[in-house]
């Protein structure tokens, strides 16, 4: 039996009937909110693996749901994924401007969105006995303890944005091909948006203040020291 649990935040009570059916079914432990106030509340109580939120809600949406999950310690290491029906370029940006991991159209059938569920935690548990700091200059990644500091500043990352960090900081000055960054970070089983990881980007260097993250048009990125 799976034990991760699931905290599912939706104010559509048959679509968190029809997802807490299929996931318990898969063996996840499963939590409802029916707004983003609720489910921030019950997020703290239980610190999910995963969080599947609503973009359009009533009180609080899931664009600012999302940021005010992200700014809360324990739950940095919990995968946040949009599940919508706002299908808009504009909508899926904003959603991982937010700090979501992932952004899924709702008309995706119950069974596909099980494997992508499943996917995205069989990632997250694959865990590194070899973990060790990484110094660049400055910057120090600590993956053991999921932490990032520059000059003495720390920083909390959302898990992808620091597996991306961690990616171009565990081999300074090599091309990675965005290939390459999809299935490392990512995985090659889960879905993710062309401009994902031009988002990803933008943001670690807006919080970090990293000019040395190049961009090779149509290839890739590197981290230069």
């Amino acid at each position: 039996m799976n034990q991760k649990k699931i905290l599912l935040i939706d104010d559509e009570q048959d679509i968190l009937e029809i997802l807490s059916y299929n996931l318990e079914k898969e063996g996840y432990e499963v939590c409802t909110a029916i707004n983003g106030n609720e489910g921030i509340e019950k997020a703290k109580q239980i610190i999910p693996d995963l969080i599947l939120l609503d973009v359009m809600m009533p009180e609080k949406d899931g664009i600012e749901t999302c940021q005010d999950l992200r700014k809360i310690k324990e739950l940095q290491k919990t995968l946040i994924v949009f599940l919508s029906a706002r299908s808009e370029e504009f909508s899926q940006l904003a959603g991982f401007q937010a700090g979501a991991n992932d952004y899924i159209v709702k008309i995706i059938k119950p069974k596909v969105l099980i494997s992508k569920v499943n996917a995205l935690l069989q990632l997250t548990s694959q865990v590194s006995d070899a973990a060790k700091n990484i110094a660049v200059g400055d910057l120090i990644i600590d993956k053991d303890n999921f932490r990032v500091s520059k000059a003495g500043q720390q920083f909390l990352l959302p898990k992808k944005e620091f597996d991306l960090l961690y990616l171009l900081a565990s081999n300074t000055n090599k091309v990675f091909k965005r290939e390459e960054i999809l299935e490392k970070v990512w995985g090659n089983d889960v879905i993710v948006g062309e401009r994902t990881i031009d988002v990803h980007i933008r943001r670690l260097r807006e919080k970090l203040g990293i000019h040395t993250i190049q961009t090779l048009k149509g290839i890739g990125y590197k981290l230069v020291v």
